[in-house]
């Protein structure tokens, strides 16, 4: 039986890239994310470079749909890839600067659809006895972030249960990685709304391509944390060095908008 690729935020940035990637190997994608529109436009891609795809559009921050995205995309196929690429944030201050909703579905799709991805995706793996799994974190994983508290936080969480359940499965043949990028050029902050914020002055945008590739060829060796890039290697190893209050105040200044 073929094995496939199961990749979620598939239909634009870094879940592109990735899709992209897998086809290059020839392998089968399984692409999610809300768009079944944009889905279909990344398949075509997926098919012209020889691989086959499956498009499955679910939004991931309803767990009904994501138990639904599993099943479907396990229904007669064995995936010996999950990249958990899905991810959600919004800028502004904590108590008055974000909407609810949509730190809500922040934390249901970077957080819990992740979780129960991985969880079934590891037993699904452990029966064949091999597989790897890619959790997208990001740099902010590293240091509480002012001006996006929610997104830090929940990126801290992935990068801490990526860290944790990869040393539970050190020996076995199914790995977990965690990938950490810093600022990359995609979408996200404009739906992040992030326009005007420093960040994007202090670090150039990372291309995405160039993301994905480390991000996928780290996860195929079982590398459990790659972090992209000097500038966020330098700021994923500040942390370990400075205080931790000041930590907090600098990511404050950097996230916060001019």
């Amino acid at each position: 039986m073929a094995t496939w690729t199961l990749i979620t935020g598939a239909s634009e940035g870094l879940g592109v890239e990735f899709a992209l990637l897998a086809a290059k190997e020839k392998r089968n994608v399984i692409l999610a994310a809300r768009s079944k529109d944009k889905l279909n436009a990344v398949a075509e891609q997926v098919r012209a470079l020889g691989g086959e795809a499956l498009v499955i559009p679910a939004d991931l921050s309803d767990m009904t749909e994501v138990e639904r995205l599993w099943a479907e995309a396990t229904d007669g196929r064995e995936i010996d890839v999950l990249v958990n690429n899905a991810g959600l944030g919004s800028n502004g201050d904590f108590a008055t600067g974000q909407n609810w909703e949509r730190e809500l579905s922040s934390i249901n799709v970077n957080m819990l659809a992740l979780t129960r991805l991985m969880k079934l995706a590891i037993v699904h793996m452990q029966a064949l006895e091999k597989g790897h799994i890619l959790n997208v974190a990001s740099v902010a994983g590293f240091t509480p972030g002012p001006n996006m508290a929610v997104y830090h936080a929940t990126k801290a969480y992935v990068l801490s249960l990526s860290e944790a359940v990869a040393e539970e499965m050190r020996g076995s043949n199914v790995t977990i990685s965690a990938l950490c990028p810093g600022a990359t050029q995609t979408n996200f902050f404009n739906e992040a709304d992030m326009h005007n914020v420093r960040l994007l002055k202090v670090a150039k945008p990372m291309d995405a391509a160039a993301v994905a590739k480390q991000g996928w060829q780290g996860a195929l060796i079982g590398k459990r944390i790659i972090v992209p890039g000097l500038m966020n290697k330098a700021f994923a190893f500040l942390p370990r060095i400075t205080p931790r209050a000041l930590t907090t105040r600098v990511t404050a200044l950097i996230m916060g908008k001019h």
